[in-house]
């Protein structure tokens, strides 16, 4: 280098750092002149959104542009001295447009994500617990979506908001209620109980277009994705609550798409949606259309009548919805008192796109935990990524139920230490999720005694810089899963005698009796999940139907029965 060079590098850095200086002490003097003020009290607002959102903004600008005048100075630092990579990958801002997706890891996904929209003028605030606040009407559920902890925003419930733009990561589990995922899990290759949900809101500020516009520019200019593989829905209309077709929606993607494609094209790749098109985050509450993003992951074909059918190649990864509406018990729709816009996108899913993989469990979010799956297994055989018919011993969806399962179960007791597996409410989500884990652990990949509750370190460690909530006390989350594994295997021993003996007594049949799956759960607590899952595996089939309908007609003979001894 020359000795001009290292001048000018000298007075850049040191320029830098004074102004870097300067912004600090003028950032403490703002805050020790505050800190001299009398404190407003805040007793009566109990939402953490809306805690959060009361910070200064004033004093949020200026920490971010100290990061960001000294990110540039390293940036322009490593490019004098010609070095191509910064030192720390992980915490460095991630520029995907100038390197192949293949390199970027689902950490510098998920910052990419945060990165652009803080670029947009949004404020970074950290997701809520999993256990949702009592006033969402979510009692026996979990976190399902991002926007559930705004919902007092978005209701008009306080007005504490001085950030109208946010964006952040949120953990959400689907395993009961309105979205449940919980059966799906395992079958195919992008459906999980715990997932991350990359999130970005408005509280009444931006348009459609703009949004439109920022979700088009993330995914073709910063992560490169091919446009003809971007396939777009827009809300067709319900005629049983009133509403229209959101034509101004189609309008504007016809606009964005005509930039980049021919006119004769375009009309396939924006597709009309009904039901799908219209997002609620429950069975009342904040709800309005959306328009949705897909993804075809095979390419070069016209994919639009296979968006919004199950296709496994073709998924939604964007979901962009206009709160306009609040639904009550009745049915019915009430307009809020500001619209407000509620983006979500998997970072599961966007990982696996990003990453050139067909499947979300082919990911550095899952691999980690798929080699130690197969360290503890007794089986000794890799995960392959097949399903269906061709996996026969149910191996290689015994990896993705245990990967999946196990990482809800550590999001879950991490986020309540009170929480554990019981018979009610969530705590019978997170037993079904518990037992279900560990039937597969023991019995397909013969994992030994509480081997899989020590899987949650592994998780730990994947998670834990993301959610620091996780390394507060791991251990005690893994002395509650090998207390439940513990009680569980002295009841799957004695429930699958009895279960095997009457299978030996089928006649021809592959119709497994409801009355017998009702004996095993009430007389010899095997939860009828597990039994269901013990028939997949001989080929026989328990109607489900018919079991609830049994279990319903037992339960109200048992309330007559003691009914009646009271009286007598």
């Amino acid at each position: 280098m020359t000795i001009s060079k290292k001048l000018l590098v000298g007075a850049g850095v040191g320029c830098a750092i004074w102004w870097v200086i300067k912004k600090y002490r003028k950032t403490r003097n703002d805050k020790d002149r505050k800190k001299k003020e009398p404190k407003p009290n805040h007793e009566e607002i109990i939402y953490p959104a809306s805690l959060a959102l009361k910070e200064d903004k004033n004093d949020q600008n200026v920490r971010q542009r100290i990061v960001q005048m000294w990110q540039r100075c390293k940036d322009f630092y490593h490019f004098l001295m010609k070095k191509t990579e910064p030192d720390n990958k992980e915490n460095t801002v991630v520029h995907p447009a100038s390197q192949d997706q293949k390199d970027l890891t689902a950490c510098q996904v998920r910052q990419t994500f945060i990165n652009f929209f803080l670029k947009k003028d949004h404020n970074f605030i950290k997701g809520s617990s999993v256990i949702p606040h009592e006033g969402l009407g979510l009692k026996n559920s979990f976190t399902n979506s991002g926007m559930n902890q705004f919902v007092p925003i978005i209701k008009g419930e306080t007005d504490m908001v001085k950030f109208t733009r946010v964006v952040n990561t949120q953990k959400c589990i689907r395993a009961g209620g309105k979205h449940n995922d919980f059966e799906d899990v395992g079958q195919d290759n992008y459906h999980h109980t715990f997932f991350e949900m990359l999130g970005n809101w408005s509280f009444g500020d931006y348009s459609k277009e703009e949004m439109y516009t920022w979700a088009w520019e993330f995914l073709t200019e910063e992560l490169k994705l091919e446009k003809k593989r971007l396939y777009v829905t827009y809300f067709g209309g319900d005629e049983s609550l009133s509403l229209k077709t959101d034509i101004e929606s189609f309008h504007i993607w016809k606009k964005i798409y005509s930039k980049h494609l021919d006119e004769n094209q375009i009309q396939k790749y924006i597709v009309k949606g009904y039901h799908e098109n219209f997002w609620e985050m429950g069975q009342t509450g904040p709800c309005g259309p959306c328009s949705e993003i897909h993804y075809d992951r095979i390419g070069d074909r016209n994919a639009a009548k296979l968006v919004n059918t199950g296709d496994p190649d073709v998924i939604e990864l964007w979901n962009i919805v206009f709160i306009r509406y609040n639904k009550d018990c009745d049915n019915r729709l009430t307009l809020l008192p500001k619209q407000h816009v509620d983006c979500g996108m998997g970072l599961e899913r966007l990982v696996s796109i990003v990453q050139k993989k067909r499947s979300n469990y082919n990911t550095d979010l899952f691999t980690p935990l798929f080699n130690a799956i197969e360290q503890k297994s007794n089986i000794k055989k890799k995960y392959e990524e097949i399903h269906g018919a061709k996996d026969k011993d149910c191996v290689n969806m015994a990896y993705r139920i245990v990967a999946d399962h196990i990482r809800c179960l550590t999001i879950a007791f991490s986020d309540d230490e009170t929480l554990s597996p019981g018979n009610t409410g969530r705590k019978y989500v997170l037993r079904k999720i518990l037992r279900r884990g560990v039937y597969y652990a023991t019995e397909i990949l013969k994992f030994e005694e509480t081997s899989f509750g020590s899987l949650v370190h592994v998780v730990v460690k994947m998670l834990g810089k993301t959610f620091p909530e996780l390394q507060k006390n791991p251990k005690r989350i893994e002395k509650i899963i090998n207390a439940e594994e513990e009680q569980f295997r002295k009841t799957l021993t004695h429930g699958s005698s009895v279960f095997k003996k009457n299978v030996e007594k089928l006649e021809g049949t592959k119709i497994f009796p409801v009355e017998i799956a009702w004996t095993l759960k009430d007389t010899h607590g095997l939860p009828v999940s597990i039994t269901k899952l013990m028939c997949e595996e001989r080929g026989l089939k328990l109607d489900m139907k018919k079991f609830d309908e049994y279990e319903r007609k037992a339960k109200e003979r048992s309330k007559q029965n003691e009914k009646c001894r009271t009286n007598n």
